[in-house]
């Protein structure tokens, strides 16, 4: 297309060039026509209009000489119009492959700068108990996503958003650099395995398959206290084993938690408590405590039996708690 139009630019500038060559043939010849009428200044206007009509012998003359300045200035114009329109087909070429190589590396360097990581989407339900299904607040389950660390958003599409993901057990006060960053090799070095002799630390279901780029974390547990650990804290983390297409994926952890042994969950408090919770699930009230004996004297056994009894007979529940404090002063000599 470029050298269509540069034989256009040519063939123009050629003919510009020859139609000026015609004008100063022409500008030169009228001085020497004027200068030949002078001596008939006296001729009428009629003799003077057939004077200046041309006669085909000078149109044949002024084409012979267009003609011979022609062939005397083709042999200098075309090597030079020739070379400027080689020069500026190599301009525009360079120009074009410049161009390409710009927008490639943009591309190649959009495709090299993507960072993408694994997150947990919800925080976990503390505390944590042995044995006890680890979920998320609200009793829920517990979500990991991959998203584009630069957006924020989730990546639903790819070989990414469908890749496998573990679940692992993390040292507690594994937190990366200032920037909160990690090489693959000191996430799998803070990886806490089991204590000898005992089960997996982690037990359940701990692979999961995103699907456009969420999955959720089936039932899994500890079987095992973390007061063993350097910290005495545990974390979870989160790290793609397959599909990610060869793109590095940022492994995920959760905040630092205490895993307690499973005998402390029978004394756990309920937040919030359910109607029909046992009394002493209410803070304040302990498991076989003084206060909890005399409820249960009272028939107060359940979290409704103790809000009706307030809304019913409020002097009836406060007397039962000075009771319980006379009793507290009486056991320690007061």
């Amino acid at each position: 297309m470029n050298l269509i139009v540069y034989h256009h630019r040519y063939r123009l500038a050629f003919g510009v060039f020859l139609l000026l060559e015609l004008v100063v043939v022409m500008s030169q010849k009228r001085p020497q026509e004027d200068g030949k009428a002078r001596p008939s200044e006296g001729n009428s206007p009629d003799q003077d209009k057939r004077r200046r009509v041309p006669t085909l012998r000078n149109v044949v003359q002024e084409v012979m000489k267009l003609q011979s300045v022609q062939h005397l200035l083709e042999p200098v114009l075309e090597p030079l119009i020739r070379r400027v329109v080689k020069e500026e087909v190599e301009l525009a070429l360079r120009k074009h492959l410049n161009n390409m190589k710009r927008n490639g590396g943009k591309e190649v360097n959009s495709s090299e700068s993507r960072s993408l990581q694994l997150q947990f989407l919800n925080n976990l339900s503390l505390p944590v108990f042995t044995g006890a299904r680890i979920e998320a607040e609200d009793c829920s389950t517990i979500k990991v996503a991959i998203v584009d660390a630069l957006t924020g958003q989730i990546v639903t599409s790819g070989p990414e958003s469908s890749a496998k993901v573990e679940v692992v057990v993390l040292e507690g006060d594994f937190d990366g650099d200032e920037e909160d960053n990690w090489a693959v090799e000191e996430f799998n070095n803070n990886i806490v395995k089991e204590r000898e002799g005992k089960k997996p630390l982690l037990t359940g279901d701990a692979f999961l398959t995103l699907t456009e780029g969420i999955g959720l974390v089936g039932e899994i547990s500890f079987t095992d206290n973390s007061s063993w650990t350097r910290c005495r804290r545990f974390r979870l983390g989160a790290r793609v084993v397959d599909g990610s297409g060869g793109t590095r994926v940022r492994e995920a952890k959760t905040e630092s938690f205490i895993v307690r042994d499973h005998r402390g969950e029978l004394y756990k408090k309920h937040h919030p408590p359910s109607l029909s919770d046992e009394v002493w699930r209410l803070e304040k009230i302990g498991k076989d405590g003084a206060f909890h004996k005399r409820l249960s004297r009272e028939n107060i056994n359940t979290v409704k039996d103790f809000l009706t009894m307030l809304c019913i007979n409020p002097p009836r529940l406060r007397h039962v708690r000075f009771f319980c404090f006379i009793s507290l002063f009486v056991k320690l000599g007061v």
